[in-house]
């Protein structure tokens, strides 16, 4: 049996700081139709379709899909009556990411100190329990059509154990070949489910290697960069990591400024752009337009140990990514390299012709170097997209590629009629 309360689940360590963030809980997409969006994301970024929520196991309102690979977890949710939020905002902005969810200590308190410090409340304190445990969840809102939750776990809920495929949460059920194990109370099936079974297979003999998530980056108007900063600073308690402005980030023809925003323990870095004025449009003003001019998720950058292997993964599985003139690295290795042995650092390991053949672009700091490389976008709309991101050493975001990723991001604005 399953219950919903106002009541939340005692909490361990008390004594903690309520804004303490222990993990990216979770990510949560809106989509238009959850099912087909978790065989998308499984075929082409290799993750499990592992855990589901839906009218078999009581939810009636929407159908939830839990989405893992690393210690990455995404919750995709399709609503099933016309008047669910996410049908709402499917209509307005496409298929993108609704709320980025942190496991705290204590949900409710996180909830109470961000809201006396100035939040928004998206949703008031609300716990999940049954006789394995509970799940506490509280939220705020952030930039335009997005929002923060906290979440606390108790029993067979606690993160440690979803991370290692516990249920996710009360009326979630685990899925064998893609539909319920029949233990968890439903009827064995056949069709579709040994579709979603041959797909997790083929994912876990073939593992495309991406780890958690590195950073989210969120696009605001133009003049608001720096309400939000102000917002995470004395909402949230983070503090400035980076901060690029629009000599940084520009070309020919447009430019925008990010602020990076990191959480006291680096956990969790945000960047917050703002388009900047330029001859032409922005990438920034660009997602604004078809984002209902609404701020929201312009990307998710996947962490990964061996760039080389998971961009040859992804290029098998079809996922599309900017392409970079071969220009770029008649340059690049005298400016990287050169930037690590003045600072004392190993010079890149990776192979430089396979680099270039995968199209991946290398910057480099004071602490190492970085390799990187952004997908297209992933739905019609050019909104939301992926990068993914290898880190040695370097905790920067690839201030050296700015120029070359945006005339990328340019030319395919251009295709589109959008610059």
């Amino acid at each position: 049996m399953t219950t919903i309360s106002r009541q939340p689940a005692a909490a361990p360590h008390s004594n903690a700081d309520p804004l303490q963030l222990i993990d990216v809980d979770h990510v949560q997409f809106y989509v238009g139709n959850a099912k087909q969006a978790a065989f998308f994301y499984a075929h082409c970024f290799g993750f499990q379709i592992e855990q589901v929520g839906d009218l078999t196991t009581g939810y009636r309102d929407a159908a939830h899909y839990l989405l893992t690979q690393g210690n990455i977890r995404f919750i995709l949710s399709s609503g099933l009556t016309p008047t669910h939020p996410s049908n709402m905002e499917v209509a307005m902005y496409g298929d993108g990411v609704k709320d980025i969810a942190f496991t705290v200590f204590d949900a409710e308190k996180a909830w109470e100190k961000a809201v006396s410090n100035g939040a928004e409340s998206a949703y008031e304190p609300r716990t999940w329990r049954d006789e394995h445990g509970t799940v506490t969840m509280a939220g705020i809102r952030t930039f335009g059509r997005v929002c923060h939750s906290f979440v606390s776990r108790t029993g067979a809920y606690d993160l440690t154990k979803v991370k290692q495929g516990g249920l996710f949460k009360p009326k979630f059920k685990r899925l064998e070949g893609g539909v319920c194990a029949p233990a968890a109370g439903c009827a064995p099936q056949m069709g579709a489910g040994s579709s979603i079974l041959a797909i997790n297979e083929h994912n876990k003999k073939n593992p495309c290697g991406l780890k958690y998530v590195d950073h989210l980056v969120g696009n605001v108007e133009m003049g608001k960069m720096n309400h939000w900063v102000k917002f995470y600073e004395n909402v949230l308690e983070f503090s400035m990591f980076k901060h690029f402005d629009d000599k940084d980030i520009s070309t020919e023809y447009s430019a925008l400024m990010s602020k990076v925003m990191a959480s006291g323990n680096n956990l969790i870095k945000i960047p917050i752009n703002e388009p900047a004025p330029g001859k032409k449009k922005s990438q920034v003003q660009e997602y604004l337009d078809w984002h209902s001019n609404t701020p929201g998720v312009q990307h998710l950058a996947l962490r990964t140990d061996d760039e080389l292997h998971s961009i040859a993964a992804l290029r098998s599985r079809g996922v599309d990514f900017l392409t970079l003139p071969d220009t770029y690295y008649e340059q690049v290795w005298d400016r990287v390299n050169g930037t690590l042995r003045q600072h004392g650092k190993d010079v890149v390991k990776e192979d430089h012709k396979r680099v270039h053949d995968l199209g991946i672009l290398v910057d480099a700091d004071d602490e190492g170097y970085l390799l990187q490389l952004f997908t297209k976008p992933l739905q019609d709309r050019p909104t939301l997209f992926f990068e993914i991101i290898c880190r040695r050493g370097s905790q920067s975001f690839g201030k050296g590629n700015f120029k070359a990723l945006f005339e990328a991001l340019e030319i395919e604005q251009e295709r589109r009629g959008n610059l």
